[in-house]
């Protein structure tokens, strides 16, 4: 009677569940004792209702941007705590004893699943959220509180990704869980089901942004501004939400199925009953690859602003840039067997999906000659943006090359599975993704905090980076020819592989010198910030959002402007010719709202109790949801107002401050 009341409360929650491995618990200890000294120091210096009102409920999406970005550093900090584990590992092979195979599986698949959904779709989300509005001449997002909703699922998925390393464990299927290792059968742990309910809900999210900035970049465009006039890195955003709304919705249709085979005993990927796993790979990877491009097209999008700022001209071949997005976008849903062309396939199909691999090469290589040209005749400002640039050219050739040999079906029988294809993602997604969020971290920086980040210490954490990145990666492109393949925690020492993987050991320890050097970038910034002023446009850049002050005011423009050419600011500068005076109008702007991170809460509640089959608390989690999102929505609160008299007097302010900072 106890034991079945006990299950029914507690579901398969046993105090068992609390306690872990040295290592792991370690770490739960750690991020438990963080959030405790957290809140001690928002009480002790009584900030919590600071926090409430100007973050936690903010719907202003500089700040939620922000926030996405502080999320995003914080899991990009447990992904390379998570690779250290691993490289110390198979450079040890295994005699430092600091991990058994069970716990090197969960880091090997958690670091794929944070460093793609919590660092990758973190970064570009932040960066959305404070660039596209003002690139646009729009002073909000379409729908401000469905941007506040997305952001805390996306932190629900953060805290339910790290809960493991407090209570229960993690999967040990891979970072896409493939069936049947990821079934009920293989694994009857709550490992799965946290990475199925982590990656699902932050998932979700991600979907209700896309929509929400495709629906901002299409309605909300400042007179003017016709598609063709927009910003490359804004045509980016474009071509990289749409894939959100057509992959993303596969995601959650395939983590669907996947937690209904494990939660309700369903047959939709086993081998019995008529399902198939094979089914489950396609799924996974008709949205895997256009997840690339989500990520990989918003950096290429950077590097076009930064490229074209730093080399005093306009961006080579617009036209074909724009060309170049779209065609990546629409080819990018028709390479997606070319990730399983070992699995019996066929001829015919291989042949197809190799030749559509090479063909999306194409476009990608436009827009490298088309920046290349861009600095060609240029006054080249090899500026800290511009290094993470010639970083990415580097590294994001090399990779590219060893894709286009991957794209013949039988190379990839012969790399299928091995470091070499390690090193390639590696090569494409952190030489892509995360230099260009460094170039466009260190490029947009000064435009919202109104300092000036240190270039020596930004110089040292690039260099630092690319020789760490270029060892940690290369000698796996080495190990891959050797015969090496993935998940390794120990080997044959008679196969010679060990050091080579002290190597990659060494690199991943520079990389991390690498990242000390940012944060003390922005610490050494933030104490000299007033002897480092940022003009209101710092590197004489030629976008839209670059009219406006450093920082953006609450409302970003006092008057939206009028667009009439692809570069109007910049010609404006160029010409001298002074703006006209503005006519000041009232603006209302969405008030702050609470119902985000409440819904929040109730679904981190309701897929907690999933996770651990606690049934009564996953339907109060789920009416809770509910139910605060339809008060919300009937809630017809007017929005804040602000009045022209009082956008007049903060602008005459802000003229002051950037004459005091000119002088």
């Amino acid at each position: 009677m106890f034991e079945s009341i006990q299950q029914i409360v507690f579901g398969r929650l046993t105090f068992e569940d609390f306690i872990h491995e040295p290592i792991m618990a370690g770490a739960g200890i750690g991020m438990v004792g963080a959030l405790f000294a957290v809140i001690i120091g928002l009480t002790f210096f009584k900030k919590w209702k600071w926090l409430w009102h100007n973050w936690i409920t903010a719907l202003d999406p500089k700040k939620i941007g922000i926030m996405y970005l502080i999320v995003a550093a914080i899991m990009l900090f447990r992904g390379l705590a998570d690779a250290l584990l691993l490289r110390a590992q198979q450079a040890t092979n295994g005699s430092a004893e600091l991990l058994n195979s069970d716990h090197f599986q969960q880091i090997f698949s958690a670091h794929g699943s944070i460093m793609i959904f919590f660092v990758g779709m973190g970064v570009i989300f932040g960066i959305f959220n404070l660039i596209v509005p003002s690139q646009i001449g729009s002073r909000d997002v379409a729908f401000p509180f469905l941007n506040s909703v997305s952001f805390w699922l996306f932190a629900v998925g953060m805290i339910l990704i790290n809960m493991p390393m407090v209570v229960g464990e993690f999967s040990n299927a891979g970072w896409l869980a493939y069936p049947p290792l990821s079934g009920l059968e293989y694994n009857p742990g709550v490992g799965v089901d946290y990475w199925i309910w982590a990656l699902q809900i932050s998932g979700i999210g991600s979907l209700l942004s896309g929509i929400n900035f495709f629906t901002t970049i299409i309605k909300m465009r400042a007179p003017g501004m016709t598609l063709m006039k927009m910003p490359i890195f804004t045509w980016s955003v474009l071509m990289s939400t749409s894939l959100i709304m057509f992959a993303f919705p596969i995601l959650t249709v395939t983590l669907g199925l996947l937690a209904l085979d494990r939660t309700l005993g369903m047959h939709f990927f086993t081998t019995m009953a008529g399902g198939n796993p094979m089914m489950y790979i396609n799924l996974i990877w008709a949205w895997g690859h256009p997840e690339v491009y989500i990520l990989v097209l918003p950096a290429f999008g950077i590097f076009s602003e930064v490229v074209a700022t730093f080399s005093k001209k306009r961006i080579f071949g617009y036209t074909s840039m724009v060309i170049a997005l779209v065609a990546i976008a629409f080819l990018s849903f028709t390479v997606w067997l070319h990730h399983f062309f070992t699995m019996g396939a066929g001829a015919d199909v291989n042949t197809l999906f190799g030749i559509m691999t090479m063909v999306i090469a194409i476009p990608t290589g436009v827009k490298v000659f088309n920046w290349i040209f861009t600095m060609y005749r240029g006054r080249v400002d090899f500026k800290t943006p511009m290094l993470w640039f010639m970083g990415f050219i580097v590294t994001f050739t090399l990779g590219g090359l060893a894709g286009v040999m991957m794209s013949v079906p039988a190379v990839d029988f012969q790399f299928h599975n091995s470091l070499f294809l390690v090193a390639h993602f590696h090569t494409m997604i952190v030489g892509g993704v995360l230099f260009g969020a460094f170039a466009g971290f260190a490029y947009w920086f000064p435009k919202f905090t109104g300092f000036m980040l240190n270039e020596r210490l930004g110089r040292y954490a690039f260099w630092f980076w690319i020789v760490g990145f270029l060892l940690a990666f290369v000698p796996l492109y080495i190990l891959g020819f050797m015969g090496a393949t993935r998940r390794l925690d120990h080997y044959d020492p008679s196969l010679g592989w060990q050091g080579l993987f002290i190597v990659a050991g060494i690199g991943v320890m520079l990389i991390c010198v690498g990242v000390f050097f940012q944060l003390l970038q922005i610490v050494y910034s933030v104490i000299k910030r007033k002897e480092n002023p940022a003009g209101s446009d710092p590197w004489d850049a030629r976008t839209l959002e670059w009219a406006t002050n450093s920082p953006p005011a609450e409302y970003v423009f006092a008057t939206i402007p009028t667009v009439t050419t692809r570069d109007a600011f910049w010609e404006m500068k160029q010409t001298k010719k002074k703006p006209t005076e503005p006519e000041y109008e009232d603006i209302w702007l969405p008030k702050n709202s609470g119902a985000g991170i409440i819904i929040g809460l109730f679904v981190l509640i309701f897929s907690g109790a999933i996770v651990w089959h606690m049934w009564w608390l996953a339907v109060l989690g789920l009416l809770g949801a509910i139910v605060t999102t339809i008060i919300k929505l009937s809630d017809d609160e007017p929005d804040y107002k602000l009045t022209a008299a009082k956008i007049a007097k903060h602008e005459l302010k802000l003229k002051l401050k950037l004459q005091e900072k000119t002088v």
